[in-house]
């Protein structure tokens, strides 16, 4: 059996974030400044349409990565409120991939219209389609030109199974969205990771604050889209590439505020640690789970849970006492044993 460990330093990151760039309230140095003061060494900037280098906003103690979120709309009512709609964020694997794809000047909108000469966009008459096949190859363009590449908040966008049942090519999914969970939705997408693990898709969960800071939301203050869900990266170090290398093998986790000290799958059995949680859950591809309950107003810190053969995938579930959850990447057990 081959042994997963996720031990050591992490590095708590945001992947999704919105600037004066695009359409946040907060240009991408004052983004960087509120984070940093909150924990976070690393911020995907991910504007609308556009792909810039923030390489600038780098240094020893924070690694700004490169990236862009384009959206392909479904055709029909002029309201388009009522429309659906797929958005997907494009992160640089390589801190020099700056070729702007799936794209055209008709697609950039807004602030990023005024960075258009900054984008080598590779394709300029490219025309997305809203269909499953429409879909998936953006998300295969992203893959195959270096990019991680993530499905975002499926609630908000009025996606449902007959939807994102048909997307292939994501390397995660959010699981949470904080700015759409400020906004009202329910944005927690545990079940939406279960359906798409449950089809034989080996993708990764994320959650993302995919922050404007507009709004009753302004930073520090109640109903604010910030430092609401992360993910937490171990790394070999705090450098681009040590960082997107760890994300592609899927050596982190997200949260919404517990933390998983570590886990650990070896000999059968998955060990974890966490803080104290009101519960820790194994979930299975299969109709069995195992879990640890906290005790005598003492929260569960530990639990060791029984690995098997039969039992498709795997992951953790950490909830708290206040409801919010952390959660592993799922592990399919065809690529352990």
């Amino acid at each position: 059996m081959k042994k997963f460990e996720l031990s050591g330093k992490s590095y708590k990151a945001n992947l999704h974030c919105h600037t004066t760039v695009s359409d946040g309230h907060y240009s991408p140095e004052e983004v960087k400044e509120y984070y940093k003061a909150h924990g976070y060494s690393v911020i995907a900037f991910t504007d609308h349409e556009i792909l810039l280098d923030h390489s600038d906003l780098c240094d020893e103690d924070f690694i700004a990565l490169n990236g862009y979120e384009l959206s392909v709309n479904a055709p029909g009512p002029d309201d388009r409120s009522k429309a659906l709609t797929a958005h997907i964020c494009f992160v640089a694997k390589k801190q020099d991939n700056l070729r702007q794809i799936c794209t055209s000047e008709r697609d950039i909108w807004g602030n990023a219209r005024g960075f258009i000469p900054q984008a080598d966009i590779v394709q300029p008459d490219y025309r997305r389609e809203y269909s499953h096949d429409g879909v998936s190859s953006l998300m295969k363009a992203g893959r195959d030109n270096g990019f991680f590449v993530t499905y975002n908040h499926p609630t908000w966008s009025l996606e449902s199974y007959p939807e994102y049942s048909g997307y292939d090519g994501m390397h995660a999914m959010e699981i949470y969205n904080t700015g759409c969970a400020m906004d009202g939705y329910d944005e927690y997408n545990c079940h939406c990771y279960e359906d798409l693990l449950r089809q034989g898709k080996k993708i990764f969960c994320i959650a993302a604050d995919d922050n404007h800071t507009w709004g009753e939301g302004d930073r520090g203050k109640p109903g604010c889209d910030c430092c609401g869900g992360w993910v937490s990266i171990f790394a070999e170090r705090l450098e681009y590439n040590a960082i997107t290398k760890a994300l592609e093998e899927g050596r982190f986790y997200c949260s919404t505020g517990p933390e998983i000290k570590s886990f650990r799958v070896e000999d059968g059995f998955v060990y974890i640690t966490t803080s104290p949680a009101h519960r820790i859950s194994l979930i299975t591809g299969r109709r069995r789970t195992e879990k640890v309950n906290a005790e005598y107003g003492h929260g569960a810190t530990e639990a060791k849970f029984r690995i098997d053969p039969n039992d498709i995938y795997f992951r953790i579930d950490v909830i708290d006492d206040h409801g919010n959850h952390a959660n592993t990447n799922a592990i399919f057990i065809e690529d352990i044993f």
